[in-house]
């Protein structure tokens, strides 16, 4: 397995920010489907649904649910397309990783449980790089061995 994405990496595929140009061209050059977990498409859909609940709160926050639904189509539309693809993981083999990656980097650096397990995932799987955006998840990759790719 080439690359492993994290939930950065999937928001600036499915929606316009500062890294989407970085992201489309990194998926235009992809040979085959970007594997996924289940566990990253429900951390994804779940900052989804986050996002509109805090905009319609404070329209200065979040997105309107409008493009939350656009993004979850686009997300089901690549699933059925075989753009992006669900891999076989065995969540027992991760959550030992994550263990020991939490021992080892959560108190020099403060990582979330979701981004250790993203990176713990792409360790089980055996990729050579991860996809991410957030400076602190590059951090773990790294040090990890995994070269962040975009």
């Amino acid at each position: 397995m080439k690359s492993f994405p994290d939930t950065s990496f999937l928001c600036s595929v499915y929606r316009t920010q500062i890294q989407s140009r970085k992201a489309d061209t990194f998926m235009a050059k992809l040979v085959g489907p970007l594997p996924v977990s289940t566990f990253l498409l429900l951390e994804f859909r779940q900052s989804l649904r986050l996002q509109a609940r805090l905009n319609a709160q404070d329209e200065t926050k979040g997105f309107p649910k409008h493009e939350v639904a656009l993004m979850l189509r686009d997300l089901q539309s690549d699933l059925a397309a075989k753009v992006i693809e669900v891999v076989p993981v065995d969540w027992a083999d991760v959550h030992q990783i994550a263990e020991r990656l939490s021992a080892t980097h959560t108190e020099q650096n403060g990582h979330r449980l979701a981004d250790i397990i993203q990176v713990a995932t792409a360790l089980h799987l055996a990729a050579a790089g991860f996809l991410t955006f957030d400076a602190n998840q590059r951090l773990l990759a790294e040090a990890e061995g995994l070269k962040v790719t975009v």
